[in-house]
C-alpha cells in the first residue's frame, strides 16, 4: 500500500529540472525537502534541531596557498569551504559568458587577452539553459542579455525568493528577485539571477531545513556589511542547510545567493586551481585592479 501511493504521488509531481544542479550519474531518485535536484520531489518536514556552534578551522596543510592567492581553504563542520574574497579596493567584478559560451573555465583562461587585467580567480555564476545561455537576468559590462525572470516553476532557481547578484564600480549588492524588481532603476554593470537565496537579512531561507538529504558540491555568494563579496565553494557535497550556515556563520554575509551544484567550478591562478567538471554557463570573473 504504502510503494502505490508513493508511486501515485510521483506520477503528480513535475520533475524540477532547470539546466544546471543536476544529479550525479547514477543517482537515485532524491526525495528532499527542497526542490530543485532531477528527479521527483516529495516534500518533507523535518524536526527543529539545536543550530551547530561553527568552527571554521583551517588545517595547517589547508593554509599553505599562495599568499597572493584570493580563495582560503576553511574547514566548518568537517567539510571544507573553499572561501576566495573580492574586495572592492583591489578587484573589479565582471560577468563573462563568450558568444558561443565558453562553457569551460579552460576556455575562459584560453581566450583571455595577454594585455587584460590578472584573473585573481572565477567561478560559474547562475544556471542556464541547454545551450550555456542564462535562463534569469544578465548583465554584462553594461549589456543586458537576459532580463529578470520572475516567472514560477520547479527546480533551484525558482524556489521563492530567489535573488540577483549584481554592482557597479566597486558597490556590489545582492537582493531578492521581488526587491531588485522594486528598487533598482538603474542597469547594472553586472548582474546575474540565480536561487534560490541562501541569506535573507541574515536569516537562512525559510524553505531551507538544517540538513536536508539532498547533498551535492555547491557555489555561492555573498556580500558582507562593508561590501566584499565572498564566493564559496565546497570541497563535497554538503546540504543546502550547511552551505547556508557557513555564510552565516564564517563569511557574516547578511545576503548571500546560490549559484549552482554539481558543476561548481573555481579558477585560481595562484594556486593553479582549474577545475573541469561539467559543462558551464555564466561565468564571473574577480579581476586585480591595474
Amino acid at each position: 500500500m504504502m510503494r502505490g501511493t508513493i508511486l501515485l504521488a510521483a506520477s503528480l509531481l513535475a520533475l524540477g529540472v532547470t539546466g544546471c544542479d543536476q544529479p550525479q550519474p547514477g543517482d537515485p531518485v532524491i526525495r528532499t525537502d527542497i526542490s530543485g535536484e532531477k528527479g521527483v520531489e516529495i516534500a518533507r518536514a523535518e524536526p527543529e534541531k539545536a543550530a551547530p556552534s561553527p568552527t571554521p578551522t583551517p588545517t595547517s596543510s589547508e593554509t599553505t596557498a599562495p599568499e597572493d592567492s584570493a580563495c582560503q581553504p576553511v574547514r566548518f563542520e568537517d567539510v571544507v569551504f573553499t572561501h576566495c574574497i573580492a574586495d572592492p579596493a583591489k578587484h573589479r567584478v565582471r560577468m563573462m559568458l563568450g558568444s558561443p559560451p565558453y562553457r569551460s573555465l579552460a576556455k575562459l583562461q584560453a581566450a583571455w587577452p595577454d594585455d587584460a587585467p590578472k584573473v585573481a580567480f572565477a567561478m560559474n555564476a547562475g544556471m542556464y539553459d541547454g545551450d550555456g545561455k542564462p535562463i534569469g537576468y544578465y548583465v554584462q559590462q553594461g549589456e543586458r542579455l537576459q532580463e529578470l525572470n520572475r516567472n514560477d516553476g520547479s527546480g533551484n532557481f525558482h524556489l521563492k525568493p530567489n535573488g540577483v547578484f549584481f554592482g557597479t564600480g566597486g558597490k556590489w549588492r545582492i537582493l531578492t528577485t521581488e526587491d531588485f524588481y522594486s528598487t533598482v532603476g538603474d542597469r547594472p554593470d553586472f548582474g546575474t539571477q540565480s536561487g534560490p537565496m541562501l541569506l535573507i537579512d541574515g536569516k537562512i531561507h525559510p524553505k531551507i531545513s538544517e540538513d536536508g538529504p539532498s547533498k551535492r558540491i555547491r557555489n555561492g555568494v555573498g556580500v558582507d556589511a562593508g561590501g566584499k563579496a565572498h564566493f564559496v565553494v565546497t570541497a563535497r557535497p554538503v546540504s543546502f542547510g550547511q552551505f547556508a550556515r557557513f555564510f552565516r556563520d564564517v563569511a557574516n554575509t547578511p545576503n548571500a545567493l546560490y549559484l549552482d551544484g554539481t558543476v561548481s567550478s573555481l579558477w585560481d591562478p595562484a594556486r593553479g586551481r582549474m577545475d573541469t567538471r561539467a559543462d558551464l554557463g555564466p561565468l564571473v570573473v574577480v579581476e586585480d585592479k591595474e
